[in-house]
């Protein structure tokens, strides 16, 4: 069945995960802090792969075999908030950590549970004449190989 992932989709920042299969427990998850209705664009976070070129006499056609894969430069940008900097002191430059994209919700026992090791390279405002609200783009980069597709745990 079809579905819109604004509404959907949650984007969660948390500060550890325990487990080194990088699957966060239910109090992990509860301890990070979900930044979903702070999130108004969303760029990179999945992996990609320079496929190696393999030509040989036999053929003028030349194939590939898969090669290393490397994670898509990523961000996150979001509305300033004009009282608080939670997102200027939580995800300051330098700060480690996991972004996880609970792509289909976060109820219990739900697929869809993307998990990134990150470190943030730069937390930037975004400055602007045009009419909009304020926002602040957070770059990160993924820091080891992220787990995709996973089941959201049950308390």
């Amino acid at each position: 069945m079809r579905f819109n992932r604004k509404g959907t989709t949650r984007i969660c920042f948390l500060p550890t995960i325990a487990s080194a299969s990088l699957l966060p427990t239910a109090a992990e998850i509860t301890a990070g802090t979900d930044y979903t209705d702070q999130v108004t664009a969303i760029e990179g976070w999945s992996l990609e792969n320079q496929p190696i070129e393999t030509p040989d006499m036999a053929s003028t056609f030349v194939s590939k075999i898969g090669g290393d894969d490397s994670a898509a430069d990523s961000s996150l940008t979001f509305y300033e908030d004009s009282t608080t900097d939670d997102i200027e002191t939580e995800l300051a430059k330098g700060t480690t950590g996991f972004i996880v994209i609970f792509s289909k919700g976060k109820a219990p026992s739900t697929k869809g549970m993307d998990v990134f090791p990150v470190t943030v390279v730069s937390n930037s405002k975004a400055y602007t004449t045009d009419n909009e609200a304020a926002k602040i783009t957070v770059q990160f980069t993924i820091t080891d190989r992220p787990v995709f597709n996973q089941t959201v745990p049950s308390s």
